[in-house]
């Protein structure tokens, strides 16, 4: 089974200025714990950056919804001001209640930092053994509108109309960030994920743009496919895809089903890619069933990490601290439940720092 690597997957934005040249002073990163077993794997992630010596402060905020001055409730300005401030954070799992009246933590959260892309690498983990081998796909979403653009009024009593919002700006914006991503990292095709043939006016804008992107970098395979069809040969056979790029809901959809491939949410990194920031974050739930047991699996946040260090071209840190979570995985003594072992949270994050200072 091919390894877990994200090498080739961590030149994320070389179009970006503001995160080109990382002096090898110490830098200040913003951490965001999050809900349920956020603070435990939060923790956990220090403790291995500690271990590896990684020259980077943290700065803890909370984003626990506060009232504004509207009536509303959003993000402390604290937080918002800490992300502006050090340009690049790490965020544990929120929460976001189902129902009327609560909006998405995290998606406020993409909106505010316009963290337009979305940057899920799903790779088959060495020694973890899944259904599938080899598996290597990157999934590319846009992040900042479709279907959750948070537009949805009741017409009358039991009709509710939700609005899916597509624009010319975003959609060239994502399509460009794919391309150059493949280029970036010696991948040889993108693929276009859309329903435009029901969608027309919608998803046919988002492909024109994908279109006309791919007429720039003929040096890149370019591909149409139907979120359907791509779902069903994605299950068949993983090896046809590369680098895929779509709209947020078929991102949200597609990007799950990769992970699944791969062993879940929790062995999965992503980054949340923006003009002037990135956010590098695990995607799986706040896990309240067992936050505070010593129980979660801190395997995805910490890759995240490792996305995030590779974004700030601390490469060698990266590479210790990815080697040493993989070889401990695939050793098979210190897994947490979720991987098929029994060790604690605290046992699998002190395996990981023991390899590393070995």
């Amino acid at each position: 089974m091919a390894s877990f690597t994200f090498r080739k997957s961590m030149n994320l934005l070389p179009q970006l200025r503001f995160l080109r040249h990382y002096s090898p002073e110490v830098r200040t990163v913003t951490l965001i714990p999050g809900d349920g077993i956020g603070p435990e794997i939060s923790a956990s992630v220090q403790q291995i950056f500690s271990a590896a010596n990684v020259p980077i402060n943290w700065d803890v905020v909370d984003v626990t919804p506060v009232k504004t001055p509207d009536g509303k409730t959003g993000i402390p300005q604290s937080a918002i001001e800490s992300v502006n401030r050090n340009k690049i954070g790490l965020k544990g799992p929120l929460m976001t209640p189902v129902g009327k009246g609560h909006r998405s933590l995290n998606l406020a959260i993409r909106k505010i930092f316009n963290l337009y892309a979305n940057v899920r690498p799903c790779r088959s983990v060495e020694g973890y053994e899944t259904l599938y081998k080899d598996v290597d796909v990157v999934t590319i979403r846009e992040n900042t509108e479709g279907e959750y653009s948070g537009i949805e009024h009741e017409i009358v009593s039991g009709v509710v109309q939700s609005i899916k919002l597509i624009t010319e700006g975003a959609s060239r914006r994502v399509a460009e960030f794919a391309f150059n991503y493949a280029k970036s990292n010696g991948r040889s095709k993108v693929t276009a994920v859309h329903k435009a043939n029901i969608m027309r006016m919608s998803d046919g804008l988002f492909l024109k743009c994908c279109r006309e992107l791919a007429e720039q970098h003929p040096d890149i395979k370019f591909e149409e496919r139907y979120l359907d069809t791509v779902c069903l040969n994605m299950v068949q056979d993983p090896s046809r895809f590369d680098v895929l790029v779509m709209p947020n809901l078929y991102g949200d959809i597609l990007s799950d089903l990769c992970a699944g491939l791969v062993g879940g949410l929790g062995v999965t990194p992503s980054g949340n890619i923006g003009q002037d920031g990135a956010l590098f974050e695990s995607v799986h739930g706040t896990a309240p069933d067992i936050a505070g047991q010593d129980k979660a699996n801190p395997t995805a946040l910490l890759l995240s990490a490792v996305m995030m260090l590779r974004h700030m071209e601390l490469n060698s840190y990266a590479d210790k601290i990815e080697n040493a979570c993989f070889e401990t995985i695939k050793e098979g003594k210190a897994r947490t439940a979720d991987l098929g072992g029994t060790s604690k949270c605290s046992e699998f994050t002190a395996e990981i720092c023991r390899k590393i200072q070995s």
